[in-house]
């Protein structure tokens, strides 16, 4: 069994081994997998208001349905290279960040695992099988938050999974995420929870304190994988043959 103690005082263990590199890794990962979104607020007075129904409703909206049709054309564009470079680049990269903060905790901190997951024979299995999980987890989504969030803990382990046998079967890497986190998903979100206070200090040194955390954070996800998988092979859940970078 595993304690967030445990895991943070490893994890901490590794990142006085070599923290920049962590750094660069977890920039590298938060700017390749980020997804922007912007809101702006207005505050109209009535008469501003009225002065823009009127002008709606004695506008003649035909004369500027070709730029209607372009701004569309253009928007579903962009989300769908959005998605198409989400697919293809940001989820092996995903792969490769975990595979190099899982070497980390050997103290290898060679930076070349970050592009683990383009290796041609392991780059197609990669992105089939992190598209499902991302698409099981937007499913589940679909129903209620709170679905969504479960799954999303269900299946958090399936890209180590894949730095540990990166051509496992899609179904049978997600089976094995959900039953490795079985009985341990509130003791995960207990986990997250644990470093608000570093993400509240964070925000007293804007955007730089964010980067700061973020390395800490992610070596005490690979902590996490490496505890979780012990026991589900000391408990028979799967064959050790299956993550074939397990050490004895």
């Amino acid at each position: 069994m595993w304690t967030r103690e445990q895991l943070k005082t490893r994890a901490k263990g590794v990142l006085r081994a070599s923290y920049w590199k962590a750094l660069l890794v977890s920039a590298i990962l938060f700017f390749l997998g980020a997804a922007g979104s912007s809101g702006s607020g207005s505050g109209y007075s009535r008469s501003s208001r009225n002065r823009i129904n009127y002008h709606i409703d004695n506008t003649d909206f035909s004369s500027y349905s070709p730029i209607i049709i372009t701004v569309i054309v253009i928007a579903l564009v962009a989300i769908l290279l959005a998605i198409l470079f989400s697919v293809f680049i940001s989820n092996p990269i995903q792969v490769g960040g975990k595979k190099y903060f899982l070497k980390s905790t050997e103290m290898d901190f060679d930076m070349n695992n970050l592009g683990y997951g383009f290796n041609k024979g392991r780059y197609s299995n990669i992105v089939k099988t992190m598209f499902i999980k991302n698409l099981f987890i937007f499913f589940w989504s679909l129903l209620l938050i709170i679905p969504g969030i479960v799954k999303s803990y269900a299946y958090r382990m399936v890209p180590y999974i894949l730095c540990d046998n990166p051509n496992m079967d899609y179904d049978r890497a997600i089976e094995l995420s959900s039953a490795m986190t079985q009985g341990h998903k509130f003791d995960m979100w207990v986990l997250d929870l644990s470093f608000i206070g570093w993400h509240l200090l964070s925000m007293f040194i804007p955007f730089v304190g964010k980067f700061l955390v973020m390395p800490y954070t992610n070596a005490t996800d690979a902590e996490l994988y490496l505890a979780l998988k012990d026991n589900a092979i000391g408990t028979g859940l799967c064959d050790p043959n299956e993550l074939t970078d397990y050490k004895y």
